[in-house]
């Protein structure tokens, strides 16, 4: 299931660039750039255009709304909802250009900054798996560290030798792994 949410937030960030492609049949500056890239063609399916121009605004949101989730930053979500909402009201209510421009402009600002936002939460999240090299015999083992309490020592399966945190280390994975323990990754001081 995991796999199907970030895939689907990946395309949702995907959908708003593909909405801004499929808008050629639509709008006089998109059509000029369209017809020099050879895009000109799609002029002849203009209404099924405008309903697949609707469904990628439409897959955009979604793809924001799924993104929040994992994120919880409103901004892009909201920015992405008001988007849509004008170019739906331009589509059904009120034909207003502007108002499609506007629109269009929203729903990619907010896949620019929900992109930025999702790679925060990625640097953000500490990293779990580290591989301790024990100093004695060399023998290499890969560990996932605790979240909630710190290793004090570590027994090496090689050797049989008790590894235990270094001065100034506050554990073994601070002192052997290849990655220093969660509290550390966060910034927070001990692991106490």
């Amino acid at each position: 299931m995991k796999s199907v949410i970030h895939s689907l937030d990946r395309i949702g960030s995907v959908g708003a660039l593909l909405a801004a492609v499929a808008a050629p049949c639509c709008f006089p500056l998109f059509a000029a750039i369209g017809a020099t890239l050879g895009v000109g063609l799609l002029g002849r399916f203009a209404t099924t255009v405008l309903y697949l121009f609707q469904g990628f605004a439409l897959l955009a949101v979604a793809g924001l709304a799924l993104s929040y989730r994992k994120h919880r930053q409103l901004g892009p979500l909201a920015a992405g909802l008001l988007g849509g909402l004008a170019l739906a009201y331009s589509f059904y209510w009120n034909w207003r250009t502007e108002l499609l421009y506007a629109g269009l402009a929203a729903i990619l600002i907010a896949s620019v900054w929900n992109w930025f936002c999702s790679r925060e939460r990625a640097r953000a999240e500490p990293v779990l798996l580290s591989v301790i090299t024990c100093p004695a015999c060399g023998h290499r083992d890969e560990e996932t560290m605790p979240t909630n309490a710190c290793l004090f020592f570590y027994d090496c399966v090689s050797c049989n030798a008790r590894l235990k945190p270094q001065p100034g280390d506050c554990c073994v994975f601070c002192s052997y792994g290849s990655v220093p323990c969660p509290p550390i990754q966060l910034g927070e001081h001990c692991c106490t």
